[in-house]
């Protein structure tokens, strides 16, 4: 094999190798692509939000409809703010619940919607009015160390 041959073939390895980690980055990042899909906003106010992060994937029945465009503190009912961009394909009811869920046992964090039955649908600018927290997986430990020693009889 000349020398030549052997080059290009290292080279093409090499781009190979870079394009594998731009991919891995993309995707350790959340970054999806460009998206240029019509969206609406709504808001969902949460007494905590875990770890959730900009740009986590907004989910129904398991299908990604959305992201979060943005997280912010209300200082008047001090609760989180999360600002959820939806795909207008998808519209939901305005009775919609948004849960925090986790992905597997210590996977990502993501809005999880449940359609309700309401007639009318959330325009942008709406505000989801049933929401659910994060599940907090060091206060669910917490409180199960108290009850075990709640049970426990004193001495």
């Amino acid at each position: 094999m000349s020398r030549t041959v052997l080059d290009l073939w290292v080279g093409f390895f090499v781009a190979i190798g870079f394009a594998a980690l731009l991919f891995l980055a993309m995707k350790v990042g959340n970054f999806a692509g460009f998206n240029n899909l019509p969206t609406y906003v709504i808001e969902a106010p949460f007494d905590n939000i875990g770890g959730l992060k900009v740009r986590a994937p907004v989910k129904s029945a398991g299908v990604v409809v959305g992201r979060v465009a943005d997280i912010r503190f209300d200082p008047e009912r001090y609760r989180a703010v999360v600002s959820l961009r939806v795909e207008t394909r998808y519209p939901f009811p305005r009775d919609t619940i948004a849960t925090i869920l986790t992905s597997g046992l210590l996977g990502e964090q993501y809005v999880g919607l449940e359609p309700g039955g309401d007639i009318e649908m959330l325009a942008d600018g709406d505000a989801v009015q049933i929401t659910q927290s994060a599940v907090v997986l060091e206060k669910l430990i917490g409180q199960f160390l108290y009850n075990r020693a709640a049970e426990t009889p004193a001495n």
